[in-house]
């Protein structure tokens, strides 16, 4: 079950964090994450508490007021060619919905499975 943190800054309609929502959704399905494994949160954090450059390595055009961190905490075992094609279809799905894509910066930490307690505090995974 990954864990997803989108941050954004300010105040964020319900139809961009259902946007985001489902392309990041859409992006786990790509990795064989079953559905009903999903733990997403959307944080909203006033321009006092989140500052990002508009400028930053690779980007091809200044990111603006609707720049997005997207984590992606998960189990370890995924190859980068699977983190590729969550990627794209992260941001494919994206586009679609109108959102600039550099806007968007994605990282993903890998965590052994034994770190993962889901449910009453059992370590069902080792």
């Amino acid at each position: 079950m990954p864990i997803i943190t989108i941050t954004a800054c300010g105040q964020k309609s319900k139809e961009f964090k259902n946007s985001v929502f489902d392309a990041v959704q859409a992006g786990l399905l790509v990795a064989k994450v079953p559905l009903e494994n999903k733990l997403h949160r959307f944080i909203e954090l006033s321009p006092e508490n989140f500052r990002f450059s508009a400028q930053f390595s690779g980007t091809k055009m200044p990111r603006g007021d609707d720049f997005i961190l997207i984590e992606v905490l998960w189990s370890t075992g995924r190859h980068a060619a699977i983190k590729k094609e969550v990627l794209k279809t992260m941001i494919n799905e994206l586009i679609k919905a109108k959102f600039n894509p550099e806007d968007v910066f994605v990282f993903f930490t890998d965590t052994a499975w034994e770190n993962w307690a889901c449910a009453g505090g059992r370590l069902d995974y080792v």
